[in-house]
């Protein structure tokens, strides 16, 4: 997880600080969960998806597909 989140906040050029404020919560966490030393809670996850609108699911690295269309493209069968 903690790649993702680098990944996502490096991607929209953003700073940590940046990214705490987003998640209302204080840097220092935020660089924790980063670094990978403690793990972010769900909801503090949930709000980074919709900020970054992307899917749970691909921060926490359960898939690799962070766009929501076509995430919901694998499920709709024509």
């Amino acid at each position: 997880m903690e790649l993702r989140l680098r990944e996502l906040r490096e991607d929209n050029d953003l700073t940590q600080e940046n990214c705490a404020k987003i998640a209302y919560i204080s840097k220092n966490s935020y660089i924790r969960y980063e670094n990978g030393e403690r793990v972010a809670p769900i909801d503090t996850i949930e709000k980074f998806a919709l900020f970054y609108n992307t899917l749970i699911d691909y921060i926490t690295g359960l898939t690799d597909e962070k766009n929501l269309i076509q995430e919901a493209k694998k499920f709709i069968f024509i």
